[in-house]
């Protein structure tokens, strides 16, 4: 089953009425119904929040866009926890710190070559890392 065939399937389950559109209180129900807790006012502001053509109600298009955010946005923040693992002081990874971390994985590059491996993403040419580099080197 391809994606968008997964994300209509889904999208059926909580439009409970079958009109092709959630509206506040079924997203409400589906929360609920897998046990998490949203509140109708909650899911009120969900839906405004997610809504492209002001009906008050989600569409296909407008689930879609949630649930691919939604991960889009999960990735970032495991991106922005792995990180912090590699910083020292500055915010930035450094030959040293990277050289550090790489040790604690079990692999032994020296201060040199960690600089050659930066180098590759370094996109302003500071000689370290900053996040949105380290953002293009993982993907």
């Amino acid at each position: 089953m391809d994606k968008v065939a997964q994300y209509e399937r889904v999208f059926n389950q909580f439009d409970a009425n079958g009109d092709g559109k959630i509206s506040p209180s079924e997203l409400q129900q589906c929360v609920g119904a897998i046990g998490g807790e949203l509140s109708l006012t909650e899911a009120e502001v969900a839906v405004e929040h997610l809504d492209s053509d002001g009906d008050g109600l989600l569409g296909l298009d407008d689930f879609v866009k949630f649930v691919d955010g939604g991960r889009e946005e999960e990735k970032v923040n495991d991106l922005k926890e792995a990180f912090k693992m590699y910083v020292m002081d500055d915010g930035c990874i450094t030959p040293k710190s990277l050289k550090r971390m790489l040790s604690r994985l079990g692999e032994s590059k020296s201060v040199d070559d960690c600089k050659v491996m930066i180098s590759r993403f370094d996109l302003n040419g500071d000689g370290v890392l900053n996040f949105d580099e380290f953002k293009v080197m993982m993907f």
